[in-house]
């Protein structure tokens, strides 16, 4: 498939990907690639080598999200995560993306990816092949099957869900309509993801979740504060179709305290 650069940025990543020397993410990052991650711009793109006509290719949702990995770039590095994962890879763009850009010397997560399309763990591996990053790959339902083995073991979670409204009888359908059936306000998915994530996460986890302005976001992270979770939008980006927003989560037990107190606090008033 022919490469797609939408910026000067993009055709320097992809040059700092393909001209400077030593495998991407294997440890072996020189100061000169360095150089090129400090000269992306927020609109940086990777250029894609694989395709297929049912699995979601990167849009607006998938830059947006990759843009605010790379603004927190820094928080991530010194996070220092053990494992990273991404539910809902489709073409791997954002997996590949947060692989490069998390290259450093003084470590290597370990990166796995699930999908419930089997056409698009095909394409990730390719497109993570040609950038010299490696994931395990797992074709299931956002994480079944993975539920026990990762349990509190996830320290950076990406997710660009299914968000679009649709009917719900479109959930879960077979193919690329299975990258957007939202269901109802389009959080069908969506609020099946979040008891999931919450599951995966580590003590230090952080998830990065994309997000419509009709999932209604500021509900979206008040059920998370009921988790335990703190919650900050670090991204928004409207388009001409849709107004988008990047949600990081993190495990906040002030958070939860405040929230004992006030069930504490209610029960009493009602009693």
């Amino acid at each position: 498939m022919e490469s797609h650069y939408t910026s000067r940025a993009a055709a320097v990543f992809h040059y700092s990907l393909h001209s400077v020397g030593g495998r991407v993410g294997s440890g072996r990052v020189t100061s000169r690639k360095r150089s090129y991650l400090k000269m992306l711009s927020r609109t940086a793109k990777i250029p894609l080598v694989s395709s297929h006509p049912e699995v979601y290719e990167p849009c607006d949702d998938s830059f947006a999200l990759v843009d605010a990995l790379l603004a927190d770039r820094t928080n991530l590095l010194q996070h220092h995560p053990s494992i990273c994962m991404e539910i809902g890879c489709g073409s791997g763009y954002v997996i590949t993306s947060l692989a490069v850009m998390l290259g450093d010397e003084e470590f290597v997560p370990y990166y796995i990816a699930t999908d419930i399309n089997p056409h698009a763990i095909k394409v990730t591996r390719e497109t993570m092949d040609a950038h010299g990053v490696y994931a395990e790959l797992v074709n299931t339902d956002i994480t079944s099957g993975l539920e026990k083995r990762l349990a509190r073991s996830v320290d950076v979670l990406v997710v660009n869900p299914p968000y679009v409204p649709t009917p719900e009888d479109e959930v879960g359908c077979e193919g690329i309509m299975s990258a957007w059936a939202g269901g109802e306000n389009g959080r069908s998915v969506i609020d099946k993801i979040l008891p999931a994530a919450n599951n995966l996460l580590s003590d230090r986890g952080w998830l990065y979740m994309v997000t419509l302005t009709a999932n209604n976001p500021s509900e979206i992270c008040l059920e998370m504060r009921k988790k335990g979770y703190a919650s900050r939008i670090i991204l928004q980006r409207s388009t001409e179709e849709e107004s988008l927003h990047i949600i990081k989560f993190w495990r906040d037990s002030d958070s939860q305290l405040e929230l004992k107190n006030l069930d504490y606090w209610t029960k009493m008033v009602r009693n």
